[in-house]
């Protein structure tokens, strides 16, 4: 990228006209974000240089933000995957605002994760509120009723300095906002590691209902038809923030200075209760057939709502700045178009329908004003003061920018860190050590109780709410008139998409599944959130298109489809990247709430059950994070078809009555499964360890997948043994739930207690200083 010398101020005055009449006039588009080479193109397209409105469009569409210019080439092989089999129930996928899957019985279920990384690091409260707020405006802008939210929140270790700053203001921008909305937060992850000091990973994901004929899709069709702006009054808050904010490394190393201040724009600034109020008024524009087209303003505002409606529909639109409801004085056509301030619609009306559309807007006192109509033309045109700022193709700014192939090479260290596994690190043996380790883990900063994070955020509100945090998955009952429901979960282990990119992908696949199927639910379609560092970097494109196929592949594997995503790049310090972390969301669907398989131990005097194999698979585990802070060698073996096999048994064993409980088997293998399930319900039990001839160490910390602790009452067990027999499911009966002791054979016994206080206490020991 190559910055000017000087960076001259945008002129108001800039129209195509003047733009015509001086070419020669210097523009600070370095400054903005756009290489020699992408300056040159827009001139080319345009056969002039551009005004200041044009050069803000671009530059903010053109962003790796909103274009995915470094990931394009990539993210195809989801297109070219995707079987029509498993497109048969997508009634909208990857390219709209958020994927819509049939979910029968007339019914559809829209979801999307997106990332608002860097305004987080940047002012934690308002980036992650915003984070909230743009994800939810995703999913009403598909015609649903948003019903929940989850998030994935990624900071530094959680002793480091910024972390007692970014954590606890990220987690009140996400309480606060989805509070506020009155959508429950189902559940999600809280990961600490020094690759996120400096640079913290935000992950918002939410889901919405609808019925399938009030669909809506993002376009403006019909000349004649009007552009209807809704909702906040537009001011200077978030200009820049996808330009330069999403698309930027930032500068130390130590992160300290965050991205360079001379170019720091103003992070959005969210109001849930405006949002609440738009949320009730476009179900009931939705309701009244008021709506012909719709797109939110998030990431480059009317910059981008505008060139996206005409370049999806007929092609040609007029807009009058003039008419855009300002809330500052003074802003430039420029400031206008790529403010980002939250809580705004963009809608295409028919004519007769205006004034049904304005009554039903005051009547929620939401602001509403006819901005402009759809042409016969193909050009997008903007004017402002009576002069036209912008005359563009608006597919050149929606669709059509850069795409790069970038360079790509696996690094030289990837050989290094496979190697150093952890087969030469000493592992407990005696059954003091064993304990000692087991409770260790378990109040460690990886996997202690993430209550001090989930308590701020209302779980239960609206009353469909039948599982959540610290629940596998949530599970959320679908309409008040019936029984059925979904399940949600969102997943990674990025230490796993270190060592091996691809298969570290295709495992935070397999887990998301996996702590979907342990609702019993029947896992349908996936959403993901690719969080990487430079694309410049080569070993970085490395990482992503590993992990991209990683994905594509896997779900083809599963008959799952990715139903659209969002990545997130330049999520480094100076040289120094996060762990690749492409985080996946699974929605699955459950038939009947009351049947889901609740989290943890059954009553006393119920069996133990593990489902699957356990291997020696120690490498990237988090006793080897812990107890050695050691990260190298390869990750377990992903084995999809076990997957859906268990996904299948936990399904049928669900819909049969046969489970009193259930956890899946991830970070820190089985003894942490079990420290969980027994604090979970506050009952002990005493079990064995499975069969197999592995160590102790092996037995309990292990992280191989594929593997579920369920509950069974012992009327069912004879049951389960037959279908886990008919399905081939490997499963070992482990003992009895019962007493408040965690008796292990082998291991000084736990008392249930003592656990549970060690879980509880090492985040609030920290953040509550």
């Amino acid at each position: 990228m190559t910055a000017q010398a000087a960076e001259p101020a945008l002129e108001s005055a800039d129209t195509v006209a003047h733009a015509a009449s001086t070419p020669d006039r210097e523009q600070p588009y370095g400054a903005l974000g756009l290489r020699d080479e992408e300056y040159a193109r827009i001139r080319e397209i345009l056969g002039r240089r551009p005004t200041d409105a044009e050069l803000a469009m671009y530059a903010v569409m053109w962003s790796e933000h909103c274009s995915y210019k470094s990931s394009k080439v990539h993210l195809r092989r989801f297109g070219e995957t995707t079987t029509d089999e498993m497109r048969r129930h997508l009634l909208a996928g990857i390219g709209e605002n958020a994927g819509v899957v049939d979910v029968g019985d007339g019914w559809a279920v829209t979801f999307k994760i997106e990332s608002h990384n860097h305004p987080s690091y940047v002012e934690p409260h308002q980036g992650a509120a915003t984070g909230v707020g743009g994800i939810v405006r995703d999913i009403m802008a598909m015609g649903a009723r948003p019903v929940a939210v989850m998030d994935g929140l990624r900071v530094g270790p959680l002793d480091a300095p910024d972390t007692a700053r970014v954590l606890p203001g990220v987690v009140s921008g996400v309480g606060f906002y989805g509070n506020c909305l009155g959508l429950p937060n189902l559940g999600g992850e809280v990961v600490f590691d020094p690759t996120y000091a400096g640079n913290p990973l935000v992950n918002a994901l939410c889901v919405g209902v609808l019925r399938v004929e009030d669909l809506h899709l993002a376009f403006a069709s019909g000349v004649g038809n009007k552009i209807v702006l809704f909702g906040a009054r537009t001011g200077l808050d978030g200009i820049g923030g996808v330009s330069v904010l999403a698309s930027e490394t930032f500068g130390d190393a130590d992160g300290s200075s965050g991205p360079s201040r001379k170019k720091l724009p103003s992070v959005q600034v969210g109001d849930p209760f405006a949002e609440k109020v738009l949320i009730e008024c476009c179900l009931e524009l939705y309701r009244a057939g008021l709506v012909v087209g719709i797109q939110d303003l998030g990431g480059a505002g009317l910059s981008c709502a505008t060139s996206e409606l005409a370049s999806a529909g007929d092609g040609g639109m007029e807009i009058d700045l003039d008419t855009v409801p300002l809330r500052a004085t003074g802003m430039t056509p420029a400031e206008i178009l790529s403010s980002e301030s939250q809580e705004r619609m963009c809608a295409v009306v028919t004519p007769e329908n205006v004034d049904a559309f304005m009554a039903v807007c005051e009547r929620w006192d939401v602001t509403a004003t006819v901005i402009g109509e759809v042409t016969d033309g193909e050009n997008l045109r903007i004017t402002a003061g009576g002069e036209v700022v912008v005359d563009v193709p608006p597919r050149t700014v929606a669709h059509d920018g850069p795409v790069y192939s970038r360079p790509l090479a696996r690094p030289d260290s990837q050989d290094a860190l496979q190697a150093a596994t952890t087969a030469d690190l000493a592992r407990p043996t005696t059954p003091a050590e064993l304990a000692e380790t087991v409770v260790r883990l378990a109040a460690s900063p990886p996997l202690a109780s993430r209550a001090w994070v989930t308590d701020q955020y209302d779980r239960y509100v609206r009353g469909n709410t039948t599982g959540a945090t610290p629940g596998d998955a949530g599970v959320l009952r679908l309409d008040d008139a019936a029984d059925r429901g979904i399940a949600l979960a969102i997943d990674c282990n990025a230490r796993f998409c270190l060592l091996d990119p691809r298969e570290g992908a295709r495992l935070a696949l397999a887990e998301a599944v996996r702590n979907v199927a342990a609702s019993g639910a029947r896992p349908v379609a996936v959403s993901d959130c690719l969080n990487f560092g430079s694309p410049e970097d080569p070993g970085v494109m490395w990482q992503f298109a590993e992990a991209v196929e990683g994905l594509a592949t896997g779900c083809v594997e599963l008959g799952i489809p990715v139903t659209g995503g969002n990545v997130s790049f330049y999520n480094q310090t100076a040289t120094t990247a996060i762990l690749p972390t492409p985080v996946v969301g699974v929605l699955g669907l459950v038939d009947d709430v009351r049947r889901a398989v609740r989290h943890g131990f059954g009553a006393p005097g119920d069996a133990v059950w593990l489902l699957g194999e356990t291997r020696d698979e120690l490498d990237g585990s988090a006793w080897a994070g812990v107890v050695h802070d050691h990260l190298g060698g390869r990750p377990p073996a992903c084995d999809l078809g076990a997957e859906a096999r268990l996904a299948g048994v936990m399904a049928e064993g669900a819909a049969r009555g046969l489970f009193s409980g259930s956890h899946d088997l991830s970070d820190g293998g089985l003894a942490q499964a079990l420290v969980e399930c027994a604090i979970a319900s506050g009952v002990g039990a005493t079990v064995t360890l499975p069969p197999g001839g592995l160590d102790p160490a092996a037995a309990l910390f292990s992280e191989s997948a594929a593997r579920m602790l369920v509950s069974v009452p012992a009327e069912a067990e004879a049951d389960l043994a037959r279908l886990c027999v008919e399905s081939g499911q490997a499963a070992a009966r482990l003992g009895d739930i019962g007493g408040d002791v965690l008796a292990i054979t082998g291991v000084d016994p736990l008392d249930v207690g003592e656990l549970a206080t060690a879980h509880a206490a090492t985040l609030p020991a920290v953040l509550d200083d």
